[in-house]
């Protein structure tokens, strides 16, 4: 006969009648009758051409074939079992290794200070983070997630602030304004080389917005450099190339230093808040969910 023709659930039947030569005592822990595990071994018999017990009004006894098929059976319902618990602890609890991807700014404003403490928390998850400004294909390239600006984020996905949103600054190095026009205003930008920023290697430019007001304005500033990554451009701002827009906190030590200098600070830009976003999926990984938990809080924490 063919093993298409025994149905998985029979054999578990007899195995779970095996361990407890008791029929009653296996339709409970199966949650079936007493009635319907008889029928169902009888069946399975009927398949198989041999009886797997011998019954009698008090006892319940394996036959040699019963117990051959046991010996077999056993140990493979066993691995299955420890298979299907292994997927459901990865599933529930933080475990195995989680893959992101983010921009070098998000993972050094929002990952990096906490990091340490989120690996001695979950000393099950083996933290694999990829630094990349594109826009990488998570799915494609076997991420578990990946974390970028709101404005910047894949579609059809699933997205989560990771932390507080990041006031944006627009700075300048000293030498650069000694010998530029005045810059009170953000249309007095439209007179600065201002140094461009891509979202990704091949995606649109940052946008300049600035608070005038009750509204958000958008300014087309104009300049000869263009770079996709913040830690450069900030680089060549410290340098006079001309004026940057860039994260608030993460200038901040040249602005306390004297480095650079920072410009428009009535006009404050609206703040921007990177995301964590991953595939739609029915149940998240157990990893994974304690990934955006703790940097949630952690950096809800740290602007406490």
């Amino acid at each position: 006969m063919s093993l298409k023709s025994t149905h998985l659930p029979a054999l578990i039947a007899f195995e779970c009648v095996a361990r407890h030569l008791n029929f009653a005592r296996a339709a409970a822990e199966m949650e079936v009758t007493p009635t319907a595990m008889s029928k169902t071994i009888k069946q399975l018999e009927a398949q198989l051409g041999v009886r797997l017990f011998n019954r009698t009004t008090r006892s319940v006894a394996l036959t040699e074939s019963g117990s051959q098929l046991l010996d077999t059976l056993a140990p493979a319902l066993e691995q299955i079992r420890f298979s299907v618990q292994q997927v459901h602890d990865t599933a529930s609890r933080p475990y195995g290794a989680l893959k992101i991807n983010s921009s070098y700014v998000a993972y050094a404003s929002l990952i990096e200070p906490h990091v340490a403490a989120f690996l001695t928390q979950y000393p099950d998850i083996t933290l694999d983070i990829a630094l990349d400004n594109g826009l990488s294909d998570i799915i494609g390239e076997g991420f578990d997630a990946g974390i970028r600006l709101g404005q910047a984020l894949q579609r059809d996905m699933i997205a989560v602030p990771l932390g507080t949103s990041q006031p944006m600054v627009a700075v300048a190095a000293p030498a650069y304004l000694a010998c530029s026009a005045p810059l009170d205003t953000p249309e007095d930008l439209l007179a600065h080389n201002c140094i461009h920023q891509r979202l990704s290697s091949r995606g649109p430019y940052m946008d300049w917005t600035f608070r005038i007001g009750k509204a958000t304005v958008a300014i087309e500033v104009k300049g000869r450099l263009v770079l996709d990554e913040m830690r450069t451009t900030l680089s060549a701002a410290r340098l006079g190339c001309g004026v940057a827009l860039v994260f608030r906190p993460f200038a901040q030590a040249d602005i306390a230093s004297g480095a650079l200098v920072a410009l428009l600070e009535h006009y404050a830009a609206p703040a921007e808040t990177f995301h964590l976003y991953y595939a739609n999926r029915a149940q998240m990984p157990g990893k994974l969910r304690a990934f955006i938990d703790f940097f949630q809080t952690r950096n809800r924490q740290a602007t406490e």
